[in-house]
């Protein structure tokens, strides 16, 4: 990790992780950054996976339906089987649809608000500000990506963390979620409401990895 107001991600490091998200992302269907660069080339737009027969998709199982929707909330989250599973059976243990509690707690994960806040470019990014203790929750440094986090919360970059910058990156031109507010001055947000599920990404199916786990429980 760099010190404040160093180039906190080369654009180096950047162009050696691009092309494996990039594959992953064509691989499975959904833009891993969020905005479509990875199904873009020049002029052309590559909607689907890479490979001499990534065209030549034909019907899938409902098991493979199930998987794909896993690996694809896995690898937007940054989250491993055993961290979905359990995430899995917290939304089942909560009142009212489990689709929806379990989206709420992925989207109520400390590093997925800092970038909603538009604190770091990518959930990647914004793991790492959060692990390098960057990151505060109520005035208290919080180093754990995963923590859940509760409506009503201030989230923020501690005082001397302030100008990190990210290679090629503008805060102000990341689309900030409108479930959270967002002072970027001071580099300050707050966490106002869950979201609904129209907020949420819409290149994912829950209720696909819900039923994926119902038949490992």
């Amino acid at each position: 990790m760099s010190h404040a107001g160093s180039t906190y991600i080369t654009k180096n490091k950047q162009n050696k992780r691009r092309n494996p998200i990039f594959k992953r992302s064509r691989r499975l269907g959904i833009s891993l950054l969020e905005n479509d660069k990875e199904f873009s080339q020049g002029q052309k737009k590559r909607r689907y996976a890479p490979g001499q027969h990534g065209q030549k998709r034909g019907r899938i199982s409902e098991y493979k339906a199930q998987l794909t929707e896993k690996q694809k909330i896995a690898s937007l989250y940054g989250m491993n089987d055993k961290q979905l599973k359990r995430f899995v059976i917290m939304a089942k243990k909560m009142e009212g649809s489990t689709s929806l509690n379990f989206l709420h707690l992925l989207e109520s994960r400390l590093d997925n608000l800092v970038f909603c806040m538009g604190f770091a470019p990518t959930r990647r990014a914004a793991r790492q500000l959060v692990s390098h203790r960057h990151i505060l929750v109520n005035g208290k440094i919080i180093n754990i990506p995963s923590y859940i986090c509760k409506v009503g919360d201030k989230i923020s970059l501690k005082q001397n963390s302030k100008d990190i910058n990210f290679s090629g990156y503008n805060s102000a031109e990341n689309n900030i979620k409108p479930f959270v507010s967002v002072d970027e001055t001071i580099k300050s947000g707050e966490y106002k409401t869950l979201p609904e599920i129209s907020q949420t990404n819409q290149s994912i199916d829950a209720a696909q990895v819900i039923e994926y786990y119902n038949k490992l429980l």
